[in-house]
């Protein structure tokens, strides 16, 4: 670790940039008693001088966001999703204050369900429950909260020219 921080040093010192010490985060890879043993003795290796105390270690089941992903040992991915679910559940019924109609929800849901689901989706691929969940939040939105649709999903889902 002391090699890539002289290069960091080295590199802030030419650039005139600042290297964030507070934001560093450290997932440990390797076994687990490896791991564990990095959190403990904060050494990547055994010759190593302890990690100074502003860099977190992240343990086992504790993710940590790296561009817009959530990676780590051991993670829950469903930890990710639960912001977003609440989000999006509290940006659809802000609009249904608004009474849109079925064109305008089409469109609520593609700007915000679709854009809020997007890139996450992509980077981490999206858990069948929270699909599951995320359909339903549809399905209650575009009909009002009906028991029983009119339409079914499957056939709004469908292109226009096919009815």
């Amino acid at each position: 670790y002391s090699d890539l921080e002289d290069i960091l040093t080295s590199w802030c010192l030419a650039s005139g940039a600042k290297f964030n010490m507070e934001k560093t985060e450290i997932i440990p890879i390797g076994s687990k008693q490896h791991r564990e043993r990095v959190i403990t003795t904060r050494k990547l290796n055994l010759t190593d001088l302890p990690l100074v105390n502003a860099i977190k270690i992240a343990p086992d089941g504790h993710p940590i966001r790296s561009l817009g992903a959530w990676i780590g040992n051991k993670t829950n991915n469903i930890t990710p999703w639960e912001p977003i679910i609440d989000k999006i559940n509290s940006t659809l019924n802000r609009w249904k204050k608004c009474h849109p109609t079925l064109a305008g929800k089409q469109l609520i849901i593609q700007m915000f369900v679709g854009g809020m689901t997007q890139f996450l989706t992509k980077a981490q691929g999206m858990p069948k429950n929270i699909e599951a969940a995320l359909t339903k939040m549809i399905r209650n939105f575009i009909w009002d909260d009906k028991r029983s649709p009119p339409i079914s999903l499957e056939q709004l889902q469908r292109p226009k020219k096919d009815g």
